[in-house]
């Protein structure tokens, strides 16, 4: 140190021994590299203040003149600029030239100029953000040398004032821009006296010689004018830095034609001042990378050596420098607390997380609620209402309109001055404006208001709030808030926030959709007792009055869900799901070729990963849950970080598609197994580059795989040639060594994971051989297995059967038979018990029990093929995975309490009046007669039925079996008549006359049977070559058939002969209709046509072109001035009967990735008596305006693939049934 230095520093040192508190000032020189951790602690170990002072200034005196420099700044910095005044004629003169210095790269120059100018050194811990610098330099070299302003502007503790100071800690650009030097005011928020003193500091600073007055200015007007005049006369082209500038007023005392560089958090502040004006936002926190550099400096770790909670803290910190900084510095004094800090973190208690430095607020919620606090009165609770805001959404004005009923302009006027003072963010998406907060602010918020969110519990439990935030963000994100403010929520009423979850869990594939579901129509199917339906049969019964139709479904509350959540995470094909192993998580996979992640509670997304580049066909979470592993079409395997979503290996090892991918259950070393349609099992070590072992032995594509529950082994399905048994299986081994037979028998094989060797052979076709099929005959192909809890047995399911294996003994322990008509594509064994879930190809999923056999519950719910199925891993729930782009939740208690029939699709309706009477055949082979006004049930017989019907007046009732026979039951006594001689096949149509008197009948044969059963028997009308599609009654005992062959014939029942005969299509005919004044019909064709016909010619009046699918049904205008046309693509079209024009095609929505547009084939139509409305079946039913050609209602049944929809007259009342035996009685609301 220079001897004029050192005669200073010890001239004054009594001084500065009596009044310093060392503590901030050692923060600066730790920070500064001229004073150690361990001369910190020293320092700290003497009793008193004095001491620690007297200790810290005899460790100066022993050291450079950097030191020096660097106590000086500290002192300027820390408010003792008496003390600093003291020292400045000591400072030591180091000449630009001396270079950078050795500890912080910065010269020697750099380091004078600020330490003058009291310019704050750099934090304890310190990494660069270059690009947001850069950016700051370039705006104050557009200033170029005349007056003008350049604002920082961000939330609290986004780095501002370190990023202003970085700025000017240059050498070659305070040399070009500012020689005169830079000068550092720290403003903060202050009254007029403050800001005077302020100001007489300043002027004190830059005239210490006193040459142009001795005393003080007395006001701000004179001190603003005594600064205009040492800027101009002694630091001419000098940089005035103004940090943390609260109000417009306090700017205006600094505008005195200087260059201006300042920071706050609110940039409108320079709109009060004139001269050029540039901004540099800071929105954007520190990346993963840089934050993690910052805790290891702070805690001297190598980044990589850090602690798993590091990553989480960061995660939690949310990019903030100023928190990521309290953390670090927190970690060095106690570094054993990382789990206690991610736990507060994580809890929101901001105030816990303090730290003594030299930053203005202790606390990091005392920096955030300053800048509310600063808020005018009357804005201050629209602030608080944003605590209802998720994470990482963007929300348009209109949300916050319908939250604080207040017009557009108005919203947008409050929400700008958020912006303005860095309390919320907006992002411009063309005319409109999308607001958010940031991650820290929605926690500060939501932590600051969780008494008063008690007051916006009425928010969340309303429809007109749920259907405008849906609309933006999806269903998940509301289901999150529900079960994060779950314990508030409850308080008000704790059945309603059950009834709004529900709500949404089980509609949230629906309110995925584009366009938007009426969300009052969804909200009418719920519960009388729901709030959600007391809210919608509100707003319903307002909108009818204005012409809006609505349906109530009059027997819903004989309907139970079963599924507690309902997701649509794909927009195609979902093939696998999986759970995590804490089961907090589900991973899927599908058509798609992306990988989803989200929440198992909640459906709230948390990954989406365009992972292949085609379709991915499985996804298995590893047992530590770290990692996914997904395997394609595109014969890749990849590994994935299940948190951050990056590809931590590829493995292309495969030379066909990867079909299935399998963790080991144990996390201390992970293996994965892979199958491939190459016919060969890959283990992989995911620390290794290159594939561990290759089994060899499968002859053809293995389907799938799983670890036992040691993972001692592993078993493999596959449709296989051989069966090997223990055989050794080398890696060098060729493929084209094994022998391939020209038969397929599923195998199931059981390999060593420790040797790769083959262990066992189960073969499976041997339990579907009988004498009368030859073996070489016989395919059967495996879809998967499944073990038990304790690895001692195995399940198989192959074809229409699910087969359990003892392992030991390789004997078969139980054989269940799913039915003919079923195919197994799925079975999952639940990990605490007997159960086993079983996916079947006709939608439906079933729970067994294993022990005894029975099958203990019918699932129902998806609308297509189930692909997946799988328990948790507590096995409290089991999930499916479907084509319909769905996966469903559901809780294995509820399901297998649940004891509901359901109906099959052949129903009859009779309206009379205002009665509505229905008859239908359950699961059980019951057949019913339900009230529909009053739901009472009638079980009235067991038999086979395959189609039933009643008589106009109740008197009778018929139904036809699938041997053939035709039977009668009379309601009043319940005698039964039998048809003597029945169809040959099963009964698929049955109708009386109006009269009740003769019953017609149709079958898969092509014969009609006739039978006036009160006085003869029954005969036959046979003329068509293939099946009788379906018939329809005309006047005067005619009666109009149908048929594959491709001909429509017209019947005289008392002559039997054929009195009209057709030939209208070369394809078969799907469906006629017959105009009201019975003079013309229509016929529909697979060969996608349809034509209109007159009664009188045998060429058609009109041929209809343009349906792309087949046209599948027809139904003319009760005024015979329409016809309307279904297809199998969803399209509806409506006809001018008269001269065949187009007049509307109905196709309600263009639906992304080419969904069918009606949910599936229209199925069924009707007109309105007044023509002015059509009502459609398919996936669901529609309503259209027939003027318009536009949709009016969609109402979305559970199930779908809908076969008819039943009609009043008054066109008020309509009846149908899903493909899960759902019978829907809907009213149009009045």
């Amino acid at each position: 140190m220079d001897a004029k230095a050192r005669n200073c520093l010890l001239q004054h040192r009594e001084a500065l021994e009596r009044d310093i508190k060392t503590s901030y000032i050692m923060d600066h020189m730790i920070s500064n590299g001229v004073l150690t951790v361990s001369e910190e602690e020293k320092v700290k170990n003497e009793p008193t203040q004095r001491q620690r002072a007297a200790m810290l200034i005899k460790m100066i005196l022993k050291k450079d003149n950097h030191s020096y420099i660097s106590f000086y700044n500290a002192l300027l910095h820390e408010g003792y600029k008496d003390l600093a005044a003291l020292l400045h004629g000591g400072i030591p003169v180091i000449s630009s030239s001396d270079g950078k210095d050795s500890v912080s790269g910065i010269t020697s120059y750099v380091r004078t100029v600020l330490c003058e100018g009291g310019v704050p050194q750099r934090p304890v811990v310190f990494v660069t953000r270059k690009k947001l610098v850069n950016a700051i330099q370039q705006k104050l070299s557009k200033l170029n040398g005349e007056p003008g302003w350049v604002t920082i502007y961000g939330m609290a503790g986004c780095g501002k004032s370190v990023l202003a100071a970085e700025a000017v800690r240059d050498h070659s650009f305070l040399e070009d821009c500012f020689p005169g030097g830079v000068h550092w005011v720290s403003v903060g928020k202050q009254d007029k006296s403050g800001l005077l003193m302020k100001l007489q500091n300043l002027c004190a600073r830059l005239d210490q010689d006193e040459s142009f007055s001795q005393r003080l200015p007395l006001n701000i007007e004179e001190a603003k004018d005594r600064l205009r005049i040492l800027m101009l006369r002694k630091h001419p082209r000098s940089l005035l830095i103004l940090d943390d500038i609260w109000d417009p007023w306090v700017l205006k005392a600094f505008d005195n034609q200087c260059q201006i560089l300042l920071t706050t958090r609110d940039k409108s502040v320079t709109d009060s001042v004139m001269g050029p004006k540039y901004v540099v936002p800071v929105e954007s926190g520190l990346g993963k990378e840089k934050g993690l550099e910052i805790l290891s400096l702070f805690v001297n770790m190598k980044k990589a050596d850090l602690p798993e909670q590091a990553h989480s803290i960061i995660q939690e910190c949310k990019g903030s420098p100023l928190v990521v900084s309290l953390i670090g510095a927190l970690l060095r004094d106690f570094p054993n607390r990382w789990e206690y800090y991610l736990r507060q973190l994580q809890n929101k208690q901001f105030k816990r997380i303090r730290k003594s430095s030299s930053y203005d607020y202790e606390a990091l919620d005392e920096a955030m609620s300053i800048s509310v606090e600063m808020l005018r009165e009357d804005i201050k609770d629209y602030y608080t209402d944003l605590s209802i805001l998720q994470k990482d959404v963007k929300v348009p004005t209109k949300v916050l309109c319908i939250l604080w009923d207040l017009e557009m302009e108005e919203v947008e006027d409050i929400l700008q001055e958020f912006v303005n003072k860095s309390l919320l963010f907006c992002d411009r998406n063309g005319k409109s404006f999308l607001y958010y907060l940031h991650d820290l602010q929605v926690d500060f918020l939501t932590e600051k208001n969780r008494s008063q969110l008690q007051e916006l519990c009425a928010l969340m439990f309303s429809l007109d709030w749920i259907k405008a935030k849906t609309e933006l963000v999806g269903p998940a994100h509301l289901i999150h808030e529900f079960v994060e403010y779950r314990h508030i929520l409850d308080e008000k009423d704790g059945t309603d926030c059950e009834n709004f979850q529900e709500f949404l869990s089980l509609n949230g594939h629906l309110l995925g959709r584009r366009p938007f579901p009426n969300i009052v129509q969804l909200g009418l199917c719920e519960l009388e007792t729901s709030e959600v339906y007391r809210q919608a049969k509100l707003q319903a019964k307002q909108e009818v009055d204005n012409g809006m139709l609505y349906l109530e479904w009059v027997n819903k509350k004989d309907m139970k869900n079963l599924s507690h959540l309902v997701v649509r995470p794909h927009t195609d094909a979902v093939y696998h799901a999986c759970f995590s192993e804490d089961g907090q998580r589900i991973a899927s996979c599908g058509a798609d070729k992306t990988l989803q992640v989200f929440k198992a509670e909640t459906g709230e997304k948390l990954l989406e990963i365009k992972a292949h580049e085609d379709e991915v066909l499985c996804c298995a979470f590893s047992a530590d849950d770290k990692f996914i592993a997904t395997c394609s079409v595109d014969k890749k395997v990849k590994i994935w970080n299940s948190v951050t979503g990056e590809l931590v290996r590829i493995y292309d090892e495969h030379s066909e598609q990867v079909n299935c991918c399998h963790f080991t259950n144990n996390s201390n070393h992970l293996l994965l197994a892979t199958g491939s349609n190459d016919y060969f099992l890959k283990l992989w070590d995911l620390n290794q580059e290159e594939c561990r072992n290759t089994m060899f032995g499968h002859t053809n594509s293995v389907s799938h795989c799983r670890f036992s529950p040691d993972d001692q082994v592993l078993a493999s399905c596959s449709a296989d040639g051989t069966l090997k048994i223990e055989l050794r299986l080398l890696e060098t081994q060729k493929k084209n060594t094994l022998k391939v037979f020209r038969d397929r028998i599923l195998i199931s094989l059981l390999w060593d994971v420790k040797s790769a060797n083959e262990r066992k052979s189960i073969n499976v076709k041997q339990f579907f051989l009988n004498s009368e099929e030859p073996q070489e005959d016989l395919e059967v192909i495996v879809k998967c297995c499944s073990w038990s809890a304790d690895g001692a047995k195995i399940m198989v399911a192959a074809k229409n059967k699910v087969f359990l294996f003892d392992i030991h003994a390789s004997g078969l322990l139980a054989e269940i038979h799913m039915g003919h008509h079923s195919t197994v594509q799925y079975c999952d064994f639940s990990p605490h018990n007997h159960l086993a879930v079983v996916a079947l190809s006709q939608y439906c999923v079933e729970l067994w029990s294993m022990d005894s056999g029975l099958k203990v519950a019918d699932c129902r719910g998806h609308l297509s093929w189930v692909h997946c199925v799988m328990f948790s891993p507590d096995g409290s729930s089991f999930l499916t995975s479907s084509d319909d782009q769905t996966i469903r939740l559901w809780e294995t208690k509820k399901v297998c309490k649940n004891s509901a029939t359901v109906l099959k699709q052949e129903i009859d309706v009779v309206f009379q009046e205002n009665e509505v009477t229905v008859l239908a055949v359950d699961n059980i082979r019951r057949l019913q007669l339900i009230n529909g006004n009053t739901g009472q049930i009638d079980y009235l017989t067991e038999a086979q039925v395959s189609c039933c019907c009643l008589s106009p007046h109740l008197q009778y009732l018929a139904f036809g079996g699938e041997d053939g026979a035709i039977q009668i039951l009379e309601l009043l006594n319940n005698k039964i008549f039998q048809s003597r001689n029945g169809h040959k096949t099963t009964v698929r149509h049955i109708q009386f006359t109006a009269d009740g008197k003769t019953l017609i009948s149709s079958s898969d044969d092509s014969a009609v049977q006739i039978w006036n059963w009160q006085s003869e028997d029954p005969f036959f009308l046979q003329a068509h070559q293939e099946t009788v599609k379906d018939f329809r009654l005309l006047k005067n005992s005619r009666l109009l058939t149908w048929s594959f062959d491709g001909t429509v014939k017209v019947w005289n029942i008392i002559t039997r002969r054929i009195e009209k005969d057709f030939l209208c299509h070369q394809d078969t005919v799907l469906s006629c209709d017959i105009s009201s004044d019975a003079t013309k019909f229509s016929s529909t064709s697979a060969d996608k046509t349809a034509k209109i016909w007159s009664f009188e010619l045998l060429s058609p009046l009109h041929e209809l072109r343009g349906h792309k699918g087949c046209v599948r049904c027809s139904s003319f205008s009760v005024d015979s001035t329409f016809l309307a046309t279904g297809d199998d693509n969803g399209e509806i079209r409506i006809w001018n009967v008269s001269n065949g024009e187009l007049l509307h095609l109905c196709a309600p929505i263009s639906v992304e990735e080419g969904a069918a547009t009606h949910g599936g084939w229209v199925t069924d139509l009707c007109f309105s008596p007044d023509t002015k409305m059509l009502v459609s079946a398919g996936g669901y039913l529609k309503w259209w305006n027939v003027v318009t050609g536009e949709s009016s209602q969609t109402f979305y049944t559970n199930g779908t693939n809908l076969k008819k929809i039943h009609v009043s007259p008054d066109f008020k009342t309509y009846v149908t049934v899903d493909n899960l035996g759902i019978l829907y009685i809907l009213k149009i609301l009045e």
